[in-house]
């Protein structure tokens, strides 16, 4: 046997060899598909979102105001002659029938004759009408707030044994609160009838022939308790009869003059509730409508716009103590409650769209934005009353926009009201 031949193996007894992993590919394809579905996959939107609840809501139409002195008084010269300087200056304390507003020299010149005399004699007697016309709103005026007064103590009785509401106990407080203004206002003109008297019949009896010297002085004094608001003749000089010479009032004795639409100003009631905003003080004062005056007038916006406005004139209810520094001519912002209520379902109103004349919002139910047909009731322009659509804790979208959509995936990003 030749030992140099190479022994040659059989073949079937060799190892089998590895198999080619085929899956791969097919994975890698896969995973790829994977990646760029997910990369292509719409994302949760981030939206604002709110929470029904429930909750006090005011309806108001806010506007600017000015505060004005109620009853104010020009005094004029009630005969003609010659004005001393007069040196009161804007500010300066008053008292009734005391303080000396200005001297006038008449040195006679106001000698009358018999039709002068007949003209003069028939304004005292004008004058003593008007003080009798004073004396009886006055004492109507008072026998109005002993009733309200009467009316109160009745109302905060029944009040702590729960048998009328808090409402109606407010409604009391007010109108003791407006007949204590109204009894002050009318003993005012009272005080200014009894001073139009004294003076009407000083003149008269100056205009008589041999009453009024060449040296004669004639003393007006102020008619009522307050302040000199305005000195409308500083210098001396020679004056007639009827010349305005100064502005006196009580400066604690406002009332605010607020300027609105006329549509707005149709849905104002005398006795609404106003709130004095950014007059100067920490805290908002409050006001009562007393009237919508019935006469209009057109104003030119900021923008140009011809506009129909209205005065309403309100009457403060906090006490002087909690404006002190308020003075005549300030201005104010006016909120003039129109409605309110104290427990109403509420929604921001920047979640609320019309579509097709119906209004709709977006509520979010899990993960996706659900189109709903809501049924809205007053709204203030930041919220609006829900009467039916919406239940209370439902989370609803703010200002959706048009990336919105019935079913959307969106992630809700809760904000403070």
């Amino acid at each position: 046997m030749n030992n140099s031949q190479a022994s040659v193996p059989f073949d079937g007894d060799a190892p089998p060899a590895p198999r080619r992993r085929r899956w791969l590919p097919f994975a890698g394809i896969a995973l790829l598909v994977a990646l760029i579905v997910a990369g292509l996959w719409p994302r949760a939107l981030p939206v604002e979102a709110a929470v029904v609840a429930r909750g006090p809501l005011l309806v108001t139409v806010d506007e600017e105001g000015q505060t004005r002195v109620r009853n104010r008084y020009v005094v004029a010269s009630p005969a003609g002659g010659h004005l001393r300087r007069i040196e009161w200056k804007a500010g300066a304390r008053l008292e009734a029938g005391v303080t000396v507003l200005a001297i006038l020299e008449t040195g006679g010149a106001d000698l009358l004759d018999a039709r002068g005399l007949a003209q003069g004699a028939a304004r005292v007697r004008g004058a003593e009408s008007a003080r009798e016309q004073a004396g009886a709103r006055h004492a109507l005026a008072v026998a109005t707030l002993e009733q309200a007064r009467t009316d109160l103590r009745r109302a905060q009785s029944l009040s702590t044994q729960n048998i009328i509401s808090n409402q109606e106990l407010e409604l009391a407080l007010t109108n003791e609160r407006v007949a204590a203004q109204e009894e002050r206002a009318t003993g005012f003109g009272l005080k200014v009838a009894d001073y139009e008297l004294e003076q009407a019949r000083a003149v008269l009896i100056r205009a008589q022939p041999g009453e009024g010297g060449e040296g004669a002085t004639l003393k007006i004094v102020s008619p009522v308790n307050g302040r000199v608001l305005r000195v409308l003749q500083e210098s001396a000089r020679t004056v007639p009869a009827g010349t305005p010479l100064l502005e006196v009032g009580d400066p604690a004795d406002l009332e605010v003059r607020i300027d609105v639409l006329s549509r707005d100003g149709v849905a104002i009631a005398p006795g609404a509730r106003v709130l004095l905003e950014q007059w100067g003080g920490e805290k908002p004062l409050e006001a009562r409508v007393r009237l919508v005056e019935p006469s209009a007038f057109t104003k030119i916006s900021a923008l140009g716009v011809e506009e129909q406005r209205v005065y309403v004139i309100a009457d403060f209810i906090d006490p002087v103590e909690r404006r002190p520094t308020l003075g005549d001519g300030y201005r104010v912002e006016a909120r003039i409650v129109r409605w309110s209520a104290d427990n109403v379902l509420r929604v921001p109103a920047g979640a609320l769209f019309q579509r097709e004349g119906a209004w709709q919002t977006f509520v979010i139910d899990g993960s996706r934005a659900r189109l709903r047909t809501v049924q809205v009731g007053q709204s203030n322009g930041i919220e609006t009353e829900v009467a039916g659509g919406l239940q209370e804790g439902e989370r609803v979208i703010i200002y959706p926009g048009d990336r919105v959509a019935d079913g959307s995936r969106v992630r809700g990003l809760d904000v403070e009201k």
